[in-house]
């Protein structure tokens, strides 16, 4: 029996990144945990076999309290990925309609997300802050007002509530992607992505630029470039990149000596398998 922790409550987009996880296998719990680090604590312990952590949203980009961690504070591996769909729904309690709505519970990511369709839509409106997508439907069902929440489909599904307004979201392309952590990172698969981060002892013109170099000298393609504060320097910072190919193809392990050789920190995140839409398994 497997376990896969994430930030809960159930009926989060977390909760979906993890159960596309695990796929449709039977002998796999989800286990829903109150922080990031209380995923990567349950990780590192064996409470859970594996972690599902957010790392990347397509609007509002990357999530540093997780690149903090892989950073700082954990030598777990990265071992796999996986891209969730953000979409959207209205939901409130069976037999209100839209004009009836007075009271709009929702996330404020969720609600600046679904700007365009609540003013459209739910004009003056009040709107109350929710912790979470999986809080919202709880919250609008327990207010004795008319109300309606801004909710993932899995939540409404737990909490029975009628869908009045389905894909609601301004960018229906919006995607989250998450990471899969473990005690080691996956095998090749020939499919592969590799992540890791560096740094540098002193800052010199051109020391970026020539350790990116060695990918390009072994034709390693560079799927992802961005910068974290070192947290011990004010403006020295700790680049993390994202690669094709696994950390054992002798190209990039070739090419990641050499640029170990030439930074002052280097840390590899892990190997894993490229998100290709097909559910993975721990």
């Amino acid at each position: 029996m497997h376990t896969i922790a994430y930030l809960g409550p159930p009926g989060t987009f977390s909760e979906e990144a993890a159960r596309t996880y695990a796929g449709n296998s039977n002998d796999i719990i989800c286990l829903p945990l109150t922080s990031i680090p209380a995923v990567v604590t349950a990780i590192e312990t064996d409470a859970a076999t594996v972690g599902v952590l957010p790392i990347e949203n397509l609007l509002e980009g990357s999530v540093t309290f997780t690149l903090d961690l892989l950073i700082h504070e954990t030598n777990l591996r990265i071992a796999g990925e996986i891209v969730i769909p953000i979409r959207q729904y209205l939901v409130a309690r069976a037999g209100l309609t839209l004009p009836e709505i007075q009271v709009l519970y929702a996330h404020p990511q969720s609600l600046g997300q679904c700007r365009r369709f609540v003013e459209r839509c739910l004009p003056g409106v009040a709107t109350v802050a929710s912790l979470s997508n999986s809080a919202a439907p709880s919250e609008a069902l327990a207010d004795e007002r008319p109300a309606a929440a801004i909710s993932t489909l899995r939540a409404a599904e737990l909490t029975r509530a009628t869908i009045l307004a389905r894909d609601i979201a301004d960018n229906h392309s919006n995607v989250t992607r998450f990471i899969a952590l473990a005690q080691h990172d996956a095998p090749p698969t020939g499919d592969d992505k590799t992540s890791f981060c560096f740094g540098f002892r002193e800052d010199r013109a051109g020391v970026l630029m020539r350790a990116l170099q060695e990918l390009a000298h072994e034709q390693i393609n560079m799927t992802k470039l961005e910068s974290r504060p070192s947290r011990e320097v004010l403006g020295q910072y700790i680049f993390l990149v994202d690669i094709e190919g696994h950390r054992s193809d002798p190209r990039v392990a070739q090419a990641l000596e050499r640029v170990a050789a030439q930074t002052g920190m280097f840390k590899i995140f892990g190997s894993y398998p490229r998100w290709r839409g097909e559910a993975a398994h721990p």
